[in-house]
Parts: structure tokens; sequence; C-alpha cells
């Protein structure tokens, strides 16, 4: 079996474990046994997913010119979806600090994600393919939002906690996006449709907000003393 077909072999596989396992911990008790478990399981597939996406797609834009498009799409998405991952886990890892982070793996994953959404904007807008420069600006939120969280102090004291939870949403949306394209002729969608696959950024970008609201809601209540948390219910992802 060639590199290129073990690769592919390996990425659809870990692929369907981070697609499986993405769900589980949304829905479960946070900071709960299930929830770190089922998130480390999803973490080290998309991370798999992301590097095997890296060789199959790194090989696709040199050897196939007339795939580039799709194979500089699925690149930019493993990179924002490894990242994003990378975050949600790092957040968690320095949560007590109270000036900025410039640890070369946060620093370095975020400008990487800013770097790729511009890139992959230009060359969508000089190829003139929609869903590349129309998917550009994701990245370039994300990167820019990484940036902006790690190179400052923390501005609440429960800055990890949403962090974490926009990081992970970010990286579900990465992976959803992707099997929505990779499985679209399946389902008689001819061709790159931008307003499709936009769809999983609008939903989760819209769920992320409400969860958020509803989360400050609730930590503002919690310090006023108003609704203790008990240690069933502690909010904390880990």
């Amino acid at each position: 079996m060639s590199f290129y077909l073990l690769a592919r072999w390996f990425h659809i596989a870990s692929g369907v474990i981070a697609f499986i396992t993405l769900w589980l911990p949304l829905v479960v008790r946070k900071g709960g046994v299930l929830h770190r478990r089922v998130g480390w399981v999803y973490v080290g597939a998309m991370i798999a997913t992301a590097f095997s996406a890296l060789c199959i797609s790194g090989w696709r834009f040199v050897q196939a010119p007339l795939e580039q498009p799709v194979a500089l799409f699925f690149t930019y998405l493993a990179v924002m979806s490894a990242s994003s991952a990378s975050l949600g886990v790092r957040v968690l890892r320095t949560k007590t600090r109270t000036g900025a982070n410039k640890h070369p793996l946060d620093v370095g994953l975020s400008a990487l994600v800013l770097l790729m959404g511009l890139f992959t904007g230009a060359y969508g807008v000089w190829l003139g393919v929609p869903l590349l420069w129309g998917f550009a600006p994701v990245g370039i939120l994300t990167g820019t939002g990484g940036l902006y969280y790690w190179l400052r102090p923390p501005q609440e004291r429960m800055h990890w906690w949403f962090e974490h939870m926009g990081a992970m949403v970010a990286s579900g949306i990465g992976t959803v996006t992707a099997v929505l394209v990779v499985n679209a002729k399946h389902f008689g969608i001819e061709g790159l449709q931008l307003a499709l696959f936009l769809g999983p950024t609008v939903v989760g970008v819209g769920g992320l907000k409400l969860w958020t609201r509803y989360y400050r809601q609730r930590f503002d209540r919690t310090a006023k003393g108003f609704a203790p948390l008990s240690s069933r219910t502690d909010p904390r992802p880990s």
C-alpha cells in the first residue's frame, strides 16, 4: 500500500472517530468524567485527522494542479480545526495565568491560522473560487481571536471557560464542514456550494452566542450568591 493510500485510510478512520465523538461533550455535564474522556478522544482524533489531511492535501496540491482549490480548502480546514482543538486544551492548562502568554505553540498556531486565512482568501479571489474566499474570514477571525486572547492578560474570571467552549465549537465546525464537503456529491450536490457549506458556521456561531450568554448569566448569579453551584453541577471543564 502506498503512503498516499495509507494516509487516506488513516484520515478516514480518524475523521469518523472525530465526527462521532464531537457531539457527546456538548451535551453531557461539563467537567464530568465522560466529558473529559470523550473530549480527549475527540482532540486526539482531530489532530490525527488534521495531520493526515495535510499529507493528502499537500500531495494533491503538488501532483494534481486541477485539484488545487479543493486541496487548499482541506489544508486550511485541517490547520484551523487542529489549532482550535489545541487552543481548547491549552486554555485549560493555562487558566490560572494572570498575564500574557507568549508560548510559541499557542501564538504560533493562532498566527498560522490567520496567515492561512489571508492566503486562502487571496488565492480564492485570484482563482474566482467562492468556497475559498467565502471561508477565509472564518480563519482570519479565529486566528486574530487566538492572538488577542494569548497576548493580553485575562479580562474576566472565567476567561478560560468561554475560550475553551469557543475553541471546541470552532473545531467542531471544521469537522462538520469537512464531512459535508466530502459527502456533498452523495446527496446530489454538484460543485462547491458556498451557502450550503457555510451552514455549520452559521449554526455553530449562533449556538455559541446563546451558550455563552447562558453561562455568563449563570456565573454572574453565582458570583452574587443568588444561585450557588453544587459539586454535582460544577461547570468546570477540567
